[in-house]
């Protein structure tokens, strides 16, 4: 690996790291004071299960070659204990090296979006066997499907997705983002509502710089998927850019027509839902294309948002809406707007591209959403008939910070 390459991926790795204390901080504002330390512990804690699982047999999961040639799983043992990365003499250590680290990431990042479905009244316990149960039958299978990409050279086969489905996903708007968001809709609907939904965001700065630390680090997310020092880290970083900016003005502009005002709370939320789209789309749309997505999908997101009484389901912070539909309207504009141009040669059915793509891409979104959905409520059901899911009334009822913690975030 070249060291401008090593340096560039180093640096994106940084920047995604910054996405948990972003990720956390994000979702403890948005809480009551009485269990805003709590989801703090869930998102961080998510990157300690991960790691541990990575190393011990995620890596040949998610990238090893797919057993049976299916292009279902990898192979687990493939890569045990990630040894082939203790060095770099003719084996591929230094890059094996960095793409280990950085899907730890991924995968943590992944699990600790779920956490919006049970903030406020599961387990810790119930929290952590849950993640690595996750992690292990929904999040890795997913990852391999559509990060894996077979070699010929080598005689790799990887996952059925990306290769037989040819489904475009520049950084994860399935893997990732419609993942996580659809299985934080089944764990809330496993775990039932809280006792007491009319809790408000309890700190509002912290909202908003959890929020601008997440697309400090989405810079990194994206820029660093790029796989080096390049023309696509660039243009991927600008896309990333203007999505996120005009998320913020999509979101603001229809929470304006329809609820009659604009919230700090609905800006920030905008900006996060133009990340989630631009995310699988960053390589394949031009800078309007992007700057069109990401006002599509914050005014889509805030209108999505409005579903949430209807489902009757407490998602708490929102991670259905904000990630599960975000990332649909992302993948929905490389099908209909994709760019022959934009550096991943991807043509929209809009600009004169194959029609076959709509199927392709509507697959794979059918397919991550109904496995992700179906597999979270089962784990789910299956650890509240044997272990307990959620805490006692009076334990909700006093907070998780004190009742699970014994800890407070505010000394008043």
């Amino acid at each position: 690996m070249e060291a401008a390459d090593l340096a560039w991926l180093l640096a994106a790795f940084g920047l995604v790291s910054l996405m948990f204390p972003g990720l956390a901080i994000y979702y403890a504002g948005m809480l009551g004071t009485k269990s805003a330390l709590n989801a703090i512990v869930m998102v961080m804690s998510s990157l300690g299960v991960a790691a541990v699982l990575y190393v011990l047999f995620g890596q040949g999961m998610v990238s090893g070659n797919s057993l049976g040639g299916l292009g279902i799983i990898g192979d687990p043992f493939e890569q045990p204990l990630l040894s082939a990365a203790q060095t770099d003499e003719g084996t591929g250590g230094a890059e094996l090296a960095y793409w280990a680290a950085f899907f730890i990431l991924f995968a943590a990042i992944t699990i600790a979006i779920v956490s919006s479905g049970a903030a406020g009244r599961m387990k810790l316990s119930a929290w952590l066997v849950f993640s690595a149960i996750w992690l292990t039958l929904v999040y890795f299978p997913v990852a391999h499907w559509v990060f894996a990409v077979s070699d010929e050279e080598t005689g790799l086969v990887g996952g059925w997705l990306r290769n037989v489905v040819e489904l475009h996903d520049f950084a994860g708007g399935t893997a990732v983002h419609m993942n996580a968001g659809v299985a934080a809709l089944a764990l809330a609907w496993v775990l039932g509502p809280r006792r007491d939904q009319s809790e408000r965001p309890h700190n509002l700065p912290l909202v908003v710089l959890g929020a601008s630390i997440l697309w400090f680090g989405w810079f990194g997310f994206n820029g660093g998927s790029a796989g080096g020092a390049n023309f696509l880290a660039q243009y991927v970083v600008l896309n990333t850019l203007l999505a996120g900016c005009t998320g913020m003005i999509g979101y603001l502009i229809v929470e304006r027509l329809w609820r009659g005002h604009a919230t700090a709370l609905g800006l920030v939320t905008g900006v996060l839902a133009g990340l989630v789209g631009i995310t699988p789309a960053a390589d394949a749309v031009s800078p309007l294309g992007a700057s069109l997505l990401g006002a599509a999908a914050g005014g889509v997101v805030c209108w999505a948002l409005s579903w949430k009484n209807k489902l009757h389901i407490d998602d708490t912070l929102d991670a259905f809406a904000v990630h599960g539909v975000g990332g649909v309207v992302g993948t929905g504009f490389v099908v209909l707007f994709g760019s022959a141009l934009a550096p991943a040669g991807v043509t929209g059915v809009f600009l004169g591209g194959d029609p076959s793509i709509i199927w392709r891409e509507a697959l794979a979104v059918a397919v991550t959403c109904v496995y992700s959905f179906v597999m979270t409520a089962l784990i789910a059901w299956v650890l509240k008939k044997t272990m307990g899911i959620r805490v006692t009334e009076a334990e909700e009822d006093a907070g998780l910070d004190e009742s699970l913690q014994a800890e407070t975030a505010y000394v008043l």
